[in-house]
């Protein structure tokens, strides 16, 4: 089975020459470089705000406990809407360029089928 974490085979890898023949390769379309390079799976304004508000749905547990589990609720719930979001939007990228006819290269299938797993594995350890 193929480590994900590695660059595949593909025909550019092997032969520079056979880039220059696949002009019909489109890149990519990609997120917004904060969500990429923090390896979050939301932006880093995303995540100022979501922790902004849990601070706020902390502190005021000992004066409402009730409301700050139900604030809470709320918060975990729009946390997720926000990572469903960004994972449909890379999926309809995708689904774009496919339905314009344009080639995905098989490196940034890797590179979404990386982001996917990362996340796969990381809702089964926190369980």
């Amino acid at each position: 089975m193929k480590n994900l974490n590695e660059p595949l085979n593909e025909p550019h890898k092997r032969d520079p020459e056979a880039m220059k023949r696949e002009p019909d390769v489109v890149p990519f379309e990609r997120h917004p470089a904060p969500k990429e390079q923090s390896g979050s799976l939301l932006s880093a304004n995303q995540m100022q705000d979501l922790r902004s508000r849990w601070t706020s749905v902390q502190s005021s547990f000992v004066d409402e406990p009730r409301k700050s589990v139900e604030e809470a609720d709320k918060l975990v719930a729009s946390a997720i809407q926000q990572i469903e979001e960004g994972f449909a939007a890379e999926r309809t990228n995708l689904e774009k360029q496919w339905s314009r006819g344009d080639k995905v290269s098989t490196e940034d299938l890797r590179v979404c089928l990386q982001h996917y797993r990362d996340f796969f594995d990381r809702l089964l350890t926190r369980m």
